[in-house]
């Protein structure tokens, strides 16, 4: 059974930092290419950062500069590393895997989710 389990989001204030971490197990992770999305209230789910089985990261525009993604492979887990942060990074943070090959932006693409991690962003 794969599980992808998120943790460490919370409040933090504007210009703040926060590192989300993603435990996974029952997948061959270091096969596996990584990723963050979020999904605001109301909003539908955006993609973030993603990182191939072999180091490539990928960032959305709005986060470049500012987020950073990595992974341990010898861990099972994977990292994102928030600076800087904006009121409107406010969001829940979802960890998402995927077989190597498909476009790493698109949800669709993705087979396994975690439950999410929720990101409040204060002024």
């Amino acid at each position: 059974q794969v599980q992808l389990v998120e943790s460490g989001g919370g409040l933090v204030q504007a210009g703040g930092s926060l590192r989300l971490s993603c435990a996974a197990s029952g997948v061959s992770f270091s096969m596996y290419t990584m990723a963050w999305f979020r999904q605001a209230p109301g909003k539908g789910r955006e993609f973030v950062a993603a990182i191939s089985w072999n180091g490539v990261n990928t960032y959305a525009d709005s986060v470049k500069g500012r987020f950073t993604i990595s992974r341990d492979n010898a861990k099972n887990t994977q990292y994102l590393q928030m600076n800087s942060l904006l009121p409107e990074d406010t969001a829940a943070y979802y960890c998402a895997a995927e077989r190597p090959g498909g476009a790493v932006v698109t949800p669709r693409e993705y087979e396994y989710w975690g439950q999410g991690t929720q990101v409040t962003v204060s002024t």
